[in-house]
């Protein structure tokens, strides 16, 4: 048999109380049951684990080497069990609410995704969509408006006091209609005739904007005379159909497009790096079941987007 599988809650239960107390004897008062009963205990998971966990001394009891590494195991394990079945018993895990903020950067492609997903395996959860600039969903995740953040954020100066993961990294595309006047254009030619034409660009002050400005910084281009800018990408990309106009767009927002022979990247000879796409979430909120789903499936539709 698995050693693994004789391992009960009992024995994790005397050996967190011992560590925690520092004696058999005040481990077994706190659990209301005899020294040896405790001592039997754990000796039966120092041998199921084949080792000690203990070693006595004046004061009572100290962590062996092996008993501390077993603690960083034991101890998370207990809580979440422990939530667990919290969670079960308010029935939390039939239905429930996930209040997200999602940057443009991420509205077209990751996110309608990761909601299919969503709704997919838990039917019951309702989800909400606040949408806008970084520092307002920010300030909505320090209020708890929102469940957390999605989008481009790594290098917003508004993360103070808040958690970032870093999920995968974004490049920005110069993109325009097909039959462009620049389509064909040649990319040591390119950067000097962007000033011909308008150019949809990121509303300034925002992290996507700077990547924006440095790359056009890199190619030597001079902004155009007729700029849109924003952050919406159904105007933009209406925009940029319509007006021959050139977008300088984060690729998940026209990943599809240029699939789909909407929209054609121009050849840019610069580093297109656009920053990194993460999820930002508040350490002082309760982390709910719809949220740890959420950040499940971000987690896994990230490392498929990365491999």
């Amino acid at each position: 048999m698995n050693p693994d599988n004789r391992i009960k809650l009992r024995h994790l239960h005397c050996f967190l109380e011992v560590a925690r107390q520092g004696s058999v004897q005040r481990a077994a008062d706190a659990l209301a049951i005899s020294q040896p009963a405790v001592s039997k205990t754990l000796r039966e998971l120092e041998e199921l684990l084949c080792n000690r966990l203990f070693e006595r001394n004046r004061q009572g009891v100290v962590l062996t080497e092996a008993g501390t590494a077993f603690l960083h195991v034991a101890g998370p394990s207990l809580q979440a069990l422990r939530r667990g079945i919290e969670n079960l018993r308010s029935d939390e895990f039939k239905a429930g609410e996930l209040r997200l903020g999602v940057l443009s950067s991420v509205e077209t492609w990751l996110m309608p995704e990761i909601i299919s997903r969503l709704h997919l395996h838990h039917q019951g959860l309702r989800i909400s969509v606040q949408n806008g600039p970084a520092v307002y969903l920010l300030g909505l995740l320090r209020s708890g408006e929102v469940d957390l953040v999605v989008g481009r954020l790594s290098d917003s100066p508004h993360l103070a006091g808040l958690q970032f993961e870093h999920l995968y990294g974004d490049e920005l595309r110069f993109v325009v209609a097909p039959g462009h006047p620049l389509q064909n254009c040649s990319s040591d030619l390119l950067p000097g005739r962007l000033a011909d034409f308008p150019m949809v660009l990121p509303l300034p002050g925002t992290t996507i904007r700077q990547h924006a400005d440095s790359l056009l910084l890199q190619t030597g281009a001079r902004l155009p005379i007729r700029c849109l800018e924003t952050l919406s990408n159904t105007l933009a990309r209406r925009y940029a159909l319509t007006a021959q106009a050139v977008w300088i767009a984060p690729h998940d927002a026209v990943r599809e497009d240029l699939a789909g022979g909407l929209l054609r990247a121009l050849a840019i000879p610069a580093n297109l790096a656009g920053g990194s796409i993460g999820v930002c979430t508040n350490p002082m909120m309760h982390q709910s079941v719809a949220l740890q789903w959420c950040l499940e499936e971000l987690r896994t539709l990230a490392t498929h987007n990365m491999s």
